[in-house]
């Protein structure tokens, strides 16, 4: 099969003409299959910040980099990614960059899953690249074998509880970043950093917060609130989770969709109380956020009700099938007496 048709088939939902390139640059690390690599994607506004975040992670990333093919500009952002790749030794050791080229901006959740689709261990972070990794999570899961036990059945979502300044320009260095959760908690007393996107309850309140404050060193504790607009970064399986639905063109409900779905899915989320991330600050584009949240928000009406639906007939179905095998192998339950 023609790469081309394969790809055009496996991110079918995504909107037309666009051109993907699976690693149009590929790490030469090698990397364990049971490793945690952080999908994430970035446009060129963000090339700085990403750098930054490869030297901060020190593993494997797998990243989609959109270009749009309109531009007249095209090869100099090119030349741009190119002088990214070769800034330092730990870009071409560890990351992988996809290259999409279409003439469409934000196509979020595509993008995403082109990242994680080739990602190249077992272990999955779904990342947005504006964040700081403050402490170092990837080993703290790796070595304990009861969570590593529990990421490779399939069914569990890791949340590392996310943070922000709540003055922008205090979140503008992330070299002055907390880098352990003392820190972070002395921020947090003098109201200088708080959840992130607080004024938008709904997205992260389900980590409860209170409980991430209170909680004894090493634990890790589920997720017991959940809300249908929980938006978390997790590390989870790379198989076998639902993917994104590339339905989101922009800003709003995108990345609950995916998190929303793989909670149908039965996958349970469990918070790493250790472990965080911080924020950093920059403009957000707020016209577009605004019409792009009023047309997502319909989108993702029809999503939850689609994705409920399914959820329900799979259900039915896999009783319809016990109650066949039952019946067959004449076993019965207490229920049926």
């Amino acid at each position: 099969m023609r790469e081309g048709l394969f790809l055009s088939k496996a991110f079918a939902q995504s909107m037309q003409p666009n051109k993907i390139v699976p690693f149009f640059y590929r790490a030469s690390g090698t990397f364990n299959p049971e490793d945690i690599t952080i999908t994430t994607l970035v446009t060129s506004n963000r090339f700085k910040v990403f750098a930054q975040l490869v030297e901060r992670y020190q593993g494997p990333i797998s990243v989609t980099v959109h270009i749009k093919s309109d531009s007249s500009h095209t090869t100099a952002l090119l030349n741009e990614l190119h002088k990214l790749y070769a800034s330092s030794p730990s870009m071409a050791t560890f990351v992988d960059v996809h290259l999409v080229l279409d003439p469409f901006d934000r196509q979020l959740n595509t993008w995403r899953n082109i990242a994680r689709f080739f990602a190249r261990t077992d272990f999955v972070m779904m990342l947005d690249v504006d964040f700081v990794v403050c402490t170092d999570f990837r080993a703290a899961v790796r070595a304990s074998k009861a969570v590593m036990a529990r990421l490779s059945e399939g069914y569990t979502a890791l949340v590392v509880p996310a943070f922000e300044y709540l003055k922008q320009a205090d979140g503008a260095d992330q070299k002055k970043f907390p880098r352990d959760k003392n820190s972070l908690l002395s921020l947090v007393k003098a109201k200088k950093i708080d959840m992130f996107h607080r004024s938008w309850a709904p997205g992260h309140n389900s980590t409860d917060y209170a409980r991430f404050y209170s909680s004894q060193p090493g634990e890790v504790y589920k997720v017991t609130q959940y809300h249908s607009a929980y938006e978390p970064y997790v590390i989870f399986k790379k198989t076998g989770p639902p993917w994104c639905d590339e339905r989101f063109i922009g800003y709003g409900g995108n990345k609950a969709a995916c998190l929303f779905e793989m909670y149908l899915s039965g996958m349970s989320f469990y918070v790493l109380s250790d472990h965080f991330l911080v924020h950093q600050s920059h403009l957000y584009e707020e016209a577009a956020r605004r019409q792009e949240r009023k047309s997502n928000r319909k989108i993702y009406q029809d999503f939850k009700e689609e994705a409920c639906l399914r959820c329900v007939f799979f259900l039915s179905f896999s009783l319809s099938i016990l109650s066949v095998y039952a019946i067959q192998h004449h076993t019965y339950y207490v229920t049926d007496i």
